[in-house]
């Protein structure tokens, strides 16, 4: 980082009188995690030299390799919009290194990155823009998350059916404060459901600007003395809360989805982009879809998108073609859920299309028609497959994918791997509720 950036950097924190600064970076399950330093160590950050162990983070080393090293990006800097104990906090996301300041192939940061210099060589500059959703819940007198709503509003319902627009204003006022360009904030289809749509940008940004966006709302909700919750199926019997996620490649100041000439105005890179996406999506879903919960969520019946389809307006295959063209030609791809790696889940999501455009490949046939209404026969004679239907089966999948494997790397893969089978094991092996309700009077 050069003298000038350093200085800039040091003269806003001096300008807007901040006290300390948090190196922030997300661990490989997408938790977001820091290190807060005085601002008097602002100077050794901008070198590369706070130094963390990195063995007391899941997934990253071996407690005898534990030393690592935080690398800010300076574009990252924004000051928080609130005061933490009358004082106020700055925040710069970070790549994690090795001491030697070589790249950690731990770093879902650096994963994407990756990707994206694997796009450059292409010619291709890949933006994302997400759709995350989420639930405002109650609060027990000691701080303890129920899942009790605080309201019983419907899709875009108004006060004072909208209990929640208080606390979402707020969160767009401080998202806005920070530098999100914030496109649309409603209520969702459940109640107690929300969402915040912010404008796309590089993937890189769009990934720094999800995990900012996820601290952000529950920061919020908490001053409002209510829970935020990226859970994906927090509840049975409503709708589950996804992150629709909107992609398209950019060549120059050129859209490369979008062909005036085509048919409908998409280019090929479009259908290859595409088709690389609908022919790797069962073997990256464990990434899209990290949890056990995760699965709850994909089912028939909801909106959610089970089924490995695409349509230019229909809602229930995988991927949609939005009806803008020019400069807004995108894909949305609507599986990924707010639980996930925001970075590792860009960068598989924009390695397949990358291969489909690579291998030239072409997608089935589009769908215009409710998938939720076919049966099985017609939908396997239609070539409708679909997503994984537990995590175990996603994890199955993903173990075997060459793709998702050279993306993350072995130490991303082999980790995420061991937890997520972990995870799963747990959660199999526990007797729940719905079995004791179900079984232990009759048999």
């Amino acid at each position: 980082m050069n003298q000038a950036t350093k200085d800039t950097l040091i003269r806003k924190c001096t300008d807007e009188d901040v006290a300390f600064v948090k190196l922030q970076f997300t661990d490989i399950m997408g938790a977001t995690k820091n290190v807060t330093i005085p601002v008097e160590q602002l100077p050794k950050a901008l070198d590369g030299d706070i130094a963390f162990d990195g063995g007391s983070i899941e997934g990253f080393v071996r407690i005898q390799e534990s030393d690592m090293l935080l690398k800010p990006d300076p574009d990252t800097f924004v000051v928080f919009p609130w005061l933490t104990n009358g004082m106020r906090t700055a925040r710069l996301m970070c790549d994690v290194t090795w001491p030697d300041g070589s790249a950690f192939d731990g770093c879902p940061r650096t994963v994407l990155k990756r990707v994206l210099a694997r796009a450059e060589s292409m010619g291709y500059v890949p933006n994302a823009g997400p759709e995350p959703e989420f639930f405002l819940f109650k609060r027990e007198e000691d701080g303890t998350p129920t899942i009790e709503g605080h309201d019983h509003a419907s899709y875009f319902d108004l006060p004072p059916l909208d209990r929640g627009e208080a606390a979402r204003e707020d969160m767009v006022r401080k998202l806005t404060d920070m530098g999100f360009e914030v496109e649309a904030a409603h209520h969702e289809v459940a109640p107690a459901q929300h969402e915040i749509d912010f404008k796309y940008a590089d993937a890189v940004t769009t990934a720094d600007r999800i995990a900012t966006f996820r601290f952000v709302v529950r920061t919020v909700a908490l001053q409002h003395n209510l829970h935020a919750t990226f859970m994906p199926k927090p509840k049975f019997g409503i709708p589950g809360s996804g992150m629709h996620v909107h992609l398209s490649l950019f060549d120059g100041q050129s859209n490369a989805f979008y062909d005036e000439s085509a048919e409908d105005s998409l280019s090929t890179i479009c259908y290859q982009f595409l088709a690389g996406v609908m022919r790797y999506c069962h073997e990256f879903t464990a990434i899209t879809n990290p949890l056990v919960n995760s699965y709850k969520r994909l089912v028939p019946g909801f909106e959610a998108p089970v089924y490995i389809a695409w349509s230019r307006g229909n809602r229930s295959p995988l991927i949609r073609v939005p009806a803008r063209r020019g400069i807004g030609t995108r894909l949305e791809v609507r599986s990924p859920d707010p639980a996930c790696n925001p970075y590792l889940a860009l960068a598989v999501i924009i390695a397949a299309g990358l291969e489909g455009i690579e291998n030239e490949m072409e997608p089935q046939e589009p769908v215009d028609d409710n998938i939720y209404e076919m049966g099985l026969e017609e939908r396997m004679t239609r070539g409708i497959g679909a997503l994984p239907g537990t995590l175990a089966q996603a994890l199955d999948a993903m173990e075997g994918s060459d793709l998702v494997r050279r993306v993350l790397g072995d130490h991303i893969a082999d980790r995420f791997l061991t937890a997520k089978r972990m995870e799963w094991d747990d959660y199999r092996t526990k007797v729940h509720e719905w079995e004791l309700n179900r079984y232990l009077g009759s048999y």
